[in-house]
């Protein structure tokens, strides 16, 4: 057990000891802090809420006219109007009106100006927008909101309804949702998830995913290219003689585990204090997020599906790692692994706004995807318990068996040197080393 902990520390030291670990975690906790305040950031030169000012002809004698002048008023009336329409005199000619407006335009009074033509069927006329800058489509959606609203005005005031009538037809109508379980499980009591919690739950569930796919990519890759390393600078060849392979094997996950705990908790750490500073705690306080409402029983699945879909992923790095001489070749290697973790994590994070899909159900009892799909489903619907525990227990089956044929490929593959190992040779390798 001994020699368990001081590959353990000797991990550890290694790790830390190195500049390029240092450094690229200095960079990453300073790219998320960065990243935390840059609306503060970007707020500081902003004035304010940003309006953009329009441009149009008002006369007595154009068609588009009384149009222009009712968006001018809708405008005005909205508490945070995101336009702002403003009105110039008509100088006789279209000519002179567009040379007038792209003076303005020039003088930086407004951004663009609207143009009329004739009157349509809709009982509005031709109207295009002009301006200097490219795919206006923001803009072009306000007006035609104002427009929509103008409309629908007219014909409810042509209806002959009374002020009262008006104001209960635009009355908003507010819908509680509640999740539930329609099935009833023994000792779970089930009162339903409100919006809150649903939210909540959801940003858990995509954290950790997020966080346990980060943990397999750069921890496994890790644990790969060091006993890689090793190997190829016979480093491997003294360390086989005084630890056993298995103690070795566990010992470098444990310990790729531990660096890779204490490299999330500096980003944890970095976060809580960004998140909260004045500032930010203000801006994150308009999203009502309420970290109380996390259900206790999620975040313990959470811990489950973390350290269990990371321990399986790990085995094989080892193992993968172990048989590989050169590490030019230790990408090609580990692809398989890769893309296997990549498809569990793609599958959750786009079934996100269909957590009960047939893939998710199906993919949620697959031990390579079930860490990252099963919390899914965990977090954002309510999956029967023997499902949950199915899965876990498919999942537990499934590291021993890595566990066993991953020990059994590294006690091999650490003593072979040269050309790659083939089957043949690595399955009479194994069949002589019992665990």
């Amino acid at each position: 057990m001994n020699n368990f902990w001081t590959v353990v520390g000797f991990t550890l030291k290694n790790k830390f000891r190195g500049k390029a670990f240092l450094v690229t975690t200095l960079i990453i906790a300073v790219i998320m802090t960065i990243a935390i305040n840059l609306p503060y950031i970007f707020s500081q030169f902003s004035s304010g809420d940003k309006v953009t000012s329009i441009g149009y002809i008002q006369s007595k004698q154009a068609e588009g006219s009384a149009t222009g002048d009712q968006l001018k008023t809708y405008f005005d009336m909205l508490e945070k109007p995101g336009v702002k329409l403003v009105p110039y005199a008509d100088k006789g000619s279209e000519a002179e009106n567009e040379k007038q407006l792209k003076q303005a335009i020039t003088d930086k009074d407004i951004k663009g100006y609207l143009a009329f033509g004739k009157i349509t069927e809709s009982g509005f006329p031709e109207m295009t927008y002009k301006s200097e800058k490219l795919l206006a489509f923001e803009l072009t959606s306000s007006i035609h909101n104002g427009l929509q609203s103008i409309r629908q005005a007219a014909v409810l005031q042509n209806a002959g309804l009374t002020e009262a009538q008006l104001a209960l037809l635009n009355a908003p109508i507010h819908i509680a949702t509640v999740q539930i379980s329609a099935t009833e499980d023994a000792g779970r009591v089930d009162q339903g998830k409100t919006p809150e919690e649903q939210g909540v739950n959801m940003g858990l569930v995509y954290f950790i995913v997020v966080l346990l796919f980060m943990a397999i990519m750069i921890t496994g890759q890790l644990i790969a290219s060091e006993i890689t390393a090793e190997k190829s600078s016979r480093v491997m060849e003294l360390l086989i003689t005084s630890v056993s392979p298995l103690k070795q094997m566990f010992g470098k996950i444990v310990g790729m585990f531990l660096v890779g705990l204490i490299q999330i908790s500096i980003y944890v750490i970095v976060i809580i204090v960004n998140v909260n500073l004045p500032h930010n705690d203000k801006m994150l306080g308009q999203f009502n997020i309420d970290l109380t409402k996390i259900d206790p029983e999620l975040l313990m699945y959470a811990a489950l599906f973390y350290l269990t879909g990371y321990f399986l992923f790990a085995t094989l790095f080892a193992a993968v790692g172990s048989i590989v001489s050169r590490t030019e070749d230790l990408g090609q290697a580990v692809l398989p692994i890769t893309m296997t973790a990549m498809a569990g994590f793609y599958i959750s994070i786009f079934s996100i706004s269909s957590p009960d899909s047939i893939l998710v159900k199906v993919s949620s009892f697959v031990p390579f995807f079930s860490p990252f799909v099963m919390l899914l489903r965990l977090g954002l619907t309510d999956p029967p318990l023997w499902e949950v525990w199915a899965s876990i227990g498919i999942l537990l089956v499934t590291i021993y068996a890595a566990v066993w044929l991953s020990a059994k490929i590294y006690r091999t593959g650490v003593l072979m040197y040269g050309k790659r190992p083939s089957f043949k040779e690595l399955r009479k390798a194994m069949k002589a080393y019992k665990i």
